[in-house]
């Protein structure tokens, strides 16, 4: 339609051979000049189709936007039979408006009754309308998918439950059936591996597609090496180059679109989109659409790797770091306990350990600087270096001399300024069946002496931390444990976690020193369990510092 037919002076207007009267005549109730010329000037002027009818229903007056939309409607033809379906059909029926598709164009319709029982129709081309309509129903659509599609694939961490969210999302939206082909991460074969979804289908299935298969299917190679060219449609697919990794009862796919599914680490695999020949093939928008889904799920499964390699590691790390399994010693009776600051990795900074010996037992109980993988980190160097050192030399003191020197000889320590407080400890047996502990400090809280009698008595070692100083020093101590008595170390995390009823307060040395005092006679693993009991309680679920306790008393 051109501009000077929308909006200006356009060709004269068919009058059924009748002449215009020199009186004033009305168009929907509007004066129209006497003039002939003016008349028609104003109403081929108008942007919207006019078609006038007489009460038989004749066309009687047909502007030029009418003979333009409708060239089939004339001076003369009679409307309920004229050869514009929709616009006869709402004449016969008497309705008052109609809207439908005519010669390409969309046309909306509108009646209104004239003098003398005569009529008018005003027909207007709605077909930009109606593509602006669609087009923001489809971006709205499209920002609906990608919506509900980030938010899915961002709920897990877990690869196998992205990959089984990137092959539902686009069915049937974009596709009739989703397939992911990926590499799996080591230590699992070379082979590739798929993950699909089609209409119908309870759910995700997985399985291994051959290399053969994989280079015959155009452009899945490239996808997979990271190929980030426009993905296009395909539209030679042959069931033989897919029948591996499509349904079984899906047939000759119509339309394929391969796209890559990249990531920062790289190609994270390819995503194969499959259509039914009874459905129509990708436009460009579906193909941008699947391109922006394609690398979303991408960058999902490649964070989803990126966390599962993070978890196998710390949980490696974490199996080393777990305070051990108490070897059962002669005469003595020990028990430990343990709770880390991050219960996401459950393990932190304090630790204990416990050697045999030849006549009775070495302890560990330290507390390293800080808290999380860091702190762990230093922990395993500290109780590997005791691990060895403790071969060469048992005295605590000496031997915490020796950790002091190899932790400040290690690679970085300088720059790590870390140190760890440290209890180290020597159980021998008595001849009367009490314990002989010989301890030395770096730093550490004073254990406490639970007496059979029910006293509580501080033992007071001293020193200064280990791995701080070169020229560290540290105190050792004796202590007996008569039958009945039992030894408590422990870290700061049990008196300095905070908590309450009402505002936070530490725990603090005068309720640990009750509650060892309401455990009297207990045995070291039902004491150490108290203990910790009443430190949760007192918690109540609030954040602490590491925690680790040993008790050991005479069997």
């Amino acid at each position: 339609m051109t501009a000077a037919r929308r909006g200006g002076v356009a060709g004269p207007v068919s009058g059924g051979g009748q002449g215009w009267r020199k009186r004033p005549r009305r168009v929907a109730g509007v004066a129209l000049p006497a003039d002939d010329r003016l008349a028609r000037e104003l109403l081929d002027g108008l942007a919207e189709a006019v078609v006038t009818v007489d009460p038989a229903g004749v066309v009687t007056l047909v502007n030029a936007m009418a003979a333009e939309l409708l060239p089939e409607l004339t001076p003369g033809v009679v409307l309920a039979g004229c050869r514009v379906s929709a616009l006869a059909e709402a004449a016969r029926d008497g309705a008052d408006t109609f809207e439908a598709e005519h010669l390409g164009r969309r046309l909306r319709g509108l009646r209104r009754g004239l003098a003398g029982e005569r009529g008018a129709w005003y027909v207007r081309d709605v077909t930009e309308e109606h593509a602006r309509t669609d087009a923001l129903l489809t971006e709205r659509s499209r920002t609906a998918f990608l919506a509900q599609a980030g938010s899915r694939l961002g709920l897990s961490l877990h690869r196998d439950q992205t990959l089984r969210a990137a092959v539902a999302l686009p069915v049937p939206y974009l596709a009739d059936v989703a397939v992911v082909v990926h590499r799996p991460p080591p230590p699992a074969e070379d082979e590739p591996h798929w993950t699909r979804y089609a209409t119908g289908d309870s759910g995700p299935t997985t399985g291994v597609v051959g290399w053969r298969t994989v280079e015959s299917v155009p452009g899945l190679v490239e996808a997979l090496d990271g190929d980030l060219t426009a993905p296009s449609p395909w539209l030679d697919a042959e069931l033989a180059d897919l029948a591996e990794v499509l349904p079984a009862d899906f047939g000759r796919p119509g339309t394929v679109l391969i796209s890559p599914m990249p990531s920062a680490g790289g190609p994270a695999g390819a995503l194969v989109l499959a259509r039914r020949p009874d459905r129509a093939g990708f436009d460009q928008r579906e193909i941008a659409l699947a391109r922006e889904f394609a690398g979303r799920a991408g960058a999902a499964l490649a964070a989803a790797e990126l966390y599962g390699e993070q978890t196998h590691l710390a949980r490696v790390l974490q199996n080393s770091l777990l305070p051990p399994e108490l070897p059962r010693l002669a005469g003595m009776t020990l028990a430990g306990g343990y709770r880390a600051a991050g219960d996401s990795l459950r393990i932190g900074g304090d630790f204990y350990d416990l050697f045999p010996t030849g006549d009775g037992g070495l302890f560990a109980l330290g507390d390293v600087c800080g808290k999380g993988v860091g702190a762990a980190v230093l922990t395993g160097r500290v109780r590997q270096s005791l691990q060895t050192l403790r071969l060469v030399e048992q005295r605590p003191r000496e031997l915490m001399e020796l950790l002091n020197r190899a932790l400040l000889d290690a690679p970085g320590a300088a720059a790590r300024a870390q140190f760890t407080t440290l209890l180290l400890g020597t159980l021998s047996r008595q001849p009367d069946g009490g314990l002989l502990v010989r301890m030395a400090g770096g730093g550490h809280p004073a254990p406490l002496v639970v007496r059979a009698g029910g006293g509580i008595d501080a033992v007071r070692v001293g020193g200064m931390p280990v791995g701080a100083l070169t020229a560290a020093r540290f105190a050792e101590v004796e202590v007996r444990l008569a039958p009945g008595d039992l030894l408590l170390a422990y870290t700061d995390g049990v008196t300095e976690a905070r908590g309450g009823p009402t505002e936070p307060a530490m725990f603090g040395d005068d309720r640990l020193r009750q509650a060892l005092a309401s455990g009297t006679g207990l045995p070291p693993a039902a004491l150490v369990d108290r203990v910790l009991q009443l430190v949760d309680e007192w918690l109540d679920g609030q954040p602490h510092d590491d925690i680790a306790m040993l008790a050991v008393a005479a069997a």
